[in-house]
């Protein structure tokens, strides 16, 4: 009896480590999950820290984007203030003309003498070209040059008076102009054929 109750407390002792090995297998588990569970709460997760970077990326982008518009709308601005502006500089120069034209009118209602009034003509010509000039104004010789296309448009076209003067221009119907070395207004042209 003595050997079978030797037998059952080992069993039974064995049984016991068993359920001791398994318990404490599981609490190990438990207490993994438990600090699994508490460093999720402690430190942020690589998706909060991805969902972060998402949101400041966004917001780096709505700043830039809306600093983007805000200058091309004040760089529209700036152009058509620009735009504005652009002619006063040469209006303001031909303002003593306009003076003069009126004074000439005046002058014209009371004048005997033709000569005096083509004088004064002459002379606001004169002061109307040089403010021009300033401005980068520049006349185009067109008479008795070659026919060119690029400068010139051909009104219509009559019989050359001399060889030399086929192709070339034989009357020049309106001036042209050049602006700064650009063409501003085409020379109206009549050439020999």
């Amino acid at each position: 009896m003595l050997k079978k109750k030797k037998k059952e407390d080992m069993e039974h002792t064995e049984l016991h480590d068993e359920l001791s090995a398994e318990e404490t297998l599981n609490n190990e588990e438990t207490a993994e999950e438990t600090a699994a569970t508490h460093e999720v709460k402690d430190g942020p997760t690589a998706e909060d820290k991805l969902k972060e970077e998402v949101a400041q990326a966004n917001d780096k982008y709505l700043r830039l984007y809306a600093e983007f518009d805000n200058f091309r709308r004040r760089t529209r601005q700036e152009r058509a203030d620009e735009r504005k502006e652009a002619g006063k500089e040469a209006i303001v120069a031909l303002l003593p003309v306009l003076d003069d034209f009126e004074r000439a009118e005046k002058a014209m209602q009371n004048a005997t003498d033709v000569n005096a009034v083509k004088e004064g003509v002459a002379l606001i010509q004169n002061k109307l070209k040089n403010i021009l000039t300033q401005k980068g104004l520049k006349e185009m010789e067109a008479k008795g040059t070659t026919f060119d296309a690029d400068i010139h448009e051909a009104i219509t076209s009559i019989p050359a008076p001399t060889d030399d003067l086929k192709g070339k221009v034989v009357d020049e119907l309106e001036k042209g102009y050049y602006l700064n070395d650009k063409v501003v207004r085409f020379a109206k042209v009549v050439v020999g054929a």
